[in-house]
């Protein structure tokens, strides 16, 4: 959910995401315009007995559709979901409901598998089937007077993990995201379906015991050739942590240096890609009652932004003005 995190904003109508890992025949239709894999590889110094961890997430769209019943009723049957019709919006018990897209996340792991097992790429297959489910809506006086529908389309998919060795102690790790999911495409919002067969926002974490990574943005002399063969697609690994340590990287399809890190003076996640946090927060106290009411009644985690920023305390706010950090003295050079 995007400023002004509500969902009639046509910004947040026009959905866009990164890392969108699409269903295979999507991806045909589109001449490869869009992507089912994405892959990793990056530079590890250890042994054969260096244990790798490797975790796969990625979030999974359901679609929330609203109904409104024709007929109140006291209770939804268990089987036997009530005559309604799909609407846009609901109002009841002075709450407004909406059709929107949630997400849930998906996590896979590959913990502690040593090197040496490696050497013979490992896979691991996922698999998670399509689902519905139905939530009443109530009014005032306890009636069902309408229902929130969720959806979610069937996932499925591989991620291989494999370790060469290309010197005594250097190996490289690769990582590759497959969606395999099943997709029959209709003839108007393409995109729009496909998304919902979709790995999206997909992004590696890899961890090292026994070992240490090496950056692909500022490798060693000697490493530099390796590290520029690595073919990273739709991704960027950066190293990730304390800074100087060398146990974890961060492989996500926005470009990062090593170590990021979150700017102190920053209250909280704004949603909004590097996030200018003093625009955006200046932003949201512009907003009218109707469009806060809005924002409360349709999304959790923007009532949450919404409700810090009204309560930011005046020298809180201040320190998102700026600051001034690694200042360093110049010496005027004389001739």
């Amino acid at each position: 959910m995007l400023y002004p995190y509500r969902p009639s904003s046509v910004k947040n109508q026009q959905r866009w995401n990164f890392g969108v890992l699409c269903p295979p025949m999507y991806c045909e239709q589109q001449h490869r315009t869009e992507r089912d894999t994405m892959q990793t590889e990056v530079l590890l110094r250890g042994t054969l007995g260096s244990r790798l961890t490797v975790r796969v997430r990625f979030l999974q769209i359901i679609r929330r559709s609203i109904g409104k019943l024709r007929a109140p009723v006291n209770s939804l049957p268990i089987d036997n979901t009530p005559a309604f019709d799909y609407v846009e919006r609901l109002e009841a018990a002075g709450r407004m409901y909406q059709a929107w897209q949630e997400a849930v996340e998906r996590k896979l792991f590959f913990d502690e598998v040593q090197l040496a097992a490696l050497a013979t790429p490992a896979s691991l297959s996922f698999d998670f089937p399509a689902k519905e489910e139905v939530e009443p809506v109530r009014s005032d006086d306890g009636d069902v007077v309408g229902i929130i529908a969720r959806d979610s389309e069937h996932l499925s998919g591989t991620v291989d993990i494999s370790a060469k060795r290309l010197h005594d102690d250097i190996f490289k790790i690769r990582v590759l995201i497959h969606n395999h999911s099943h997709f029959v495409p209709a003839s108007e919002g393409l995109r729009e379906q496909a998304i919902l067969s979709s790995l999206v926002s997909a992004h590696t974490i890899l961890s090292v015991a026994d070992g240490e990574f090496v950056s692909l943005l500022e490798p060693p002399a000697d490493l530099e050739v390796l590290a520029a063969d690595c073919e990273n697609i739709g991704t960027w690994p950066v190293l990730v942590g304390e800074h100087d340590s060398r146990q974890c990287m961060l492989s996500s399809p926005i470009i990062l240096y090593d170590y990021p890190q979150i700017a102190s003076e920053s209250p909280g996640n704004l949603f909004d890609g590097t996030e200018i946090d003093e625009i955006l927060s200046l932003r949201i106290m512009t907003l009218t009652d109707d469009e806060k009411r809005e924002i409360r009644q349709s999304d959790d985690r923007a009532r949450e932004i919404l409700d810090r920023t009204e309560n930011l305390p005046q020298e809180q706010f201040a320190k998102l003005h700026g600051a001034l950090r690694n200042l360093q003295s110049m010496r005027e050079e004389t001739r």
